[in-house]
C-alpha cells in the first residue's frame, strides 16, 4: 500500500509538481492549499506523512504543524517543513512547533522524495 502524504503549500506550481514527483515515487499524495484547508483534509484522511509550507494564508505552517501535533491522529506523523527563509529564526520556530525536519526551497524533487523516504523508514 502507498504511503499517504499531505503536502500543503498555497504555490500551485510546487503543489503540483511535488504531488507528481510523490506519486511517481509510490506515494499517494493530499493537498491543501493552506492550513485551514490541510486541517479539512486530514478530517477525511489521516496522512502518514506530511509536507508543509511556513508561509501560507489563512493559517500558516507552524500554526498548522501545532495543530496536527495536538490531534492523537497525527501526533506522531512525521511533519517536514518548505521554507523558502534562510533565517535560522525559522528553523527554530519550525522546531519549536513539532516539525522533524526542514527543507529550503528552492529544492530538488528528488532529494524531497529521499527525505520523505528516510522519514518513513522507506
Amino acid at each position: 500500500m502507498s504511503p499517504l502524504v499531505l503536502v500543503a503549500d498555497d504555490d500551485e506550481d510546487i503543489l503540483a509538481l511535488v504531488g507528481l514527483r510523490l506519486e511517481r515515487a509510490g506515494y499517494e499524495v493530499l493537498t491543501a492549499k493552506d492550513g485551514i484547508e490541510a486541517l479539512e483534509v486530514v478530517e477525511q484522511r489521516t496522512p502518514e506523512i506530511a509536507v508543509v509550507d511556513v508561509m501560507m494564508p489563512r493559517m500558516d505552517g507552524h500554526e498548522l504543524v501545532r495543530r496536527l501535533r495536538a490531534r492523537p491522529e497525527t501526533a506522531s506523523m512525521p511533519i517536514l517543513i518548505l521554507t523558502a527563509a534562510v533565517h535560522d529564526r525559522v528553523a527554530e520556530a519550525s522546531a519549536a512547533a513539532g516539525a522533524d525536519a526542514q527543507m529550503r526551497k528552492p529544492f530538488s524533487p528528488r532529494d524531497l522524495v529521499t527525505k520523505l523516504d528516510e522519514m518513513l523508514g522507506r
